[in-house]
C-alpha cells in the first residue's frame, strides 16, 4: 500500500514525509483494518513531524483523523460489519485498568497508545484500529467533511466542556484553524456569543461567516469581558491577554497538546477566581457526544483537499497559516 512515512523528525519545510510502498497491515485480536478514504491534517501532526512531541518509535505513519470503511477484522472483533463506514481518532487505546480509566478519565490513562504517534496512522491507504475505539459516523457528513471532526472537533468539544458555556455566555477563541472553526459552530448552537482573536485575515473572514460577534488581532482585547476562552494556537504568550479579557470567575482552557512557554503572570490576572485548565486527549464519551451534537446542529466543515503525494505541501500550508478551516488528505 502507499503510505507517508516519517523516518525521523524534521522541519516540515524540508518535506520530511516519504510517500512510498509499505506492507498492508494485518489486524490483531480485537482490531479492524480500515481502508482509508480521507484523513484530516492536524496541528498535532506538525508536532509529531517536527519532533516537538518526543519520538516514540523509529518510523511512523502520522495522521489521526481517519475516515474509511472496515476492510477486515482480527480475532474476536465483531462490532463492525465489512464495509461499515467508521472514524478513527487520536486515542488508539488505553489500558482500561489504571485509576484514571476506572474513574471515567481514560483521556489521562497511564499507558495510552495514540494513532499516528505511537502506532501507525491514517496517511496511508490502510490502517488498523482497536474496534472499541472506533466511531460509527453520522450519515450526513461526507468522508472529507467528517475527517476534521475526529480530532479538531472532538478536542474543541472537550474544551467547551471545561469552559462550561451555554446560552447567553460570551466565549473567546484564540487561534482559528480547524478546531476553532468547528468549535464556534457548537458554541453558537448552544446560544453563546463568540469573540475570535486570530492574526490571519482569511481566518477572520471565516470566523465572521460563521457568526462571530467580534473578530480581532490575536492579542487584541475583545470589546466585552468573557465568561470563558479557549486557546487553540500553540502560543503561550496568548495566556496573559486571554486572562485579562476574562470576567471574575472566568475560565481559560488551553486546547493544544504542545504550547510555547507561558510568560510570567501578574497575580492580579488570576485573582478573582479566574482559572486555567489544560485539555489532554479525549474520552470515547467525548467523541460519541460530539458526533451526535455535530450532526444535530449540523456542523459544516471548511476543507482544503490534498492528495497523499501532497502531504508535505499540506503540512507546510498548515504551519504557515495557508489553510482556512481544515486540510484533508483524500485518498
Amino acid at each position: 500500500m502507499l503510505a507517508a512515512v516519517l523516518p525521523a523528525p524534521a522541519a516540515v519545510e524540508s518535506n520530511p514525509l516519504q510517500v512510498r510502498q509499505v506492507p498492508v497491515p494485518e489486524p490483531g485480536p480485537g482490531q479492524v483494518r480500515v481502508r482509508v478514504s480521507a484523513c484530516a491534517v492536524c496541528r498535532t501532526d506538525l508536532h509529531v513531524v517536527e519532533g516537538e512531541l518526543p519520538p516514540r518509535r523509529a518510523e511512523i505513519i502520522p495522521g489521526h483523523q481517519i475516515v474509511g470503511t472496515v476492510d477486515a477484522a482480527g480475532p474476536g472483533a465483531n462490532r463492525f460489519a465489512p464495509g461499515a463506514r467508521v472514524g478513527v481518532a487520536w486515542l488508539h487505546r488505553t489500558d482500561g485498568v489504571c485509576r484514571y480509566c476506572r474513574s471515567g478519565r481514560e483521556n489521562l490513562c497511564d499507558a495510552p497508545e495514540f494513532t499516528g504517534y505511537t502506532v501507525n496512522g491514517g496517511f496511508a491507504e490502510y490502517t488498523v484500529a482497536e474496534e472499541e475505539f472506533v466511531y460509527p459516523l453520522p450519515a450526513q457528513f461526507t468522508d472529507v467533511q467528517a475527517a476534521p471532526l475526529l480530532c479538531a472537533g472532538i478536542i474543541g468539544f472537550r474544551c467547551l466542556r471545561l469552559a462550561d458555556i451555554g446560552a447567553g455566555s460570551k466565549l473567546g477563541i484564540y487561534g482559528f484553524g480547524a478546531a476553532g472553526h468547528v468549535c464556534i459552530q457548537v458554541a453558537r448552537g448552544r446560544g453563546a456569543a463568540v469573540y475570535v482573536s486570530t492574526r490571519d485575515e482569511k481566518h477572520r473572514e471565516l470566523a465572521l461567516r460563521l457568526g462571530a460577534a467580534w473578530v480581532g488581532d490575536a492579542r487584541a482585547l475583545p470589546p466585552a469581558h468573557l465568561d470563558a476562552s479557549i486557546i487553540f494556537a500553540p502560543a503561550g504568550d496568548l495566556v496573559p491577554p486571554a486572562l485579562t479579557a476574562l470576567k471574575k470567575g472566568g475560565r481559560l482552557v488551553l486546547g493544544g497538546i504542545h504550547m510555547s512557554d507561558i510568560p510570567a503572570l501578574p497575580y492580579a490576572s488570576l485573582y478573582q477566581e479566574r482559572s486555567i485548565r489544560s485539555v489532554a486527549n479525549n474520552t470515547r464519551e467525548d467523541g460519541r457526544d460530539f458526533l451526535a451534537e455535530a450532526a444535530k446542529i449540523p456542523v459544516v466543515t471548511a476543507v482544503q483537499q490534498f492528495r497523499l503525494t501532497q502531504i508535505n505541501e499540506a503540512l507546510n500550508a498548515l504551519k504557515h497559516d495557508g489553510v482556512a478551516g481544515a486540510a484533508v488528505v483524500k485518498m
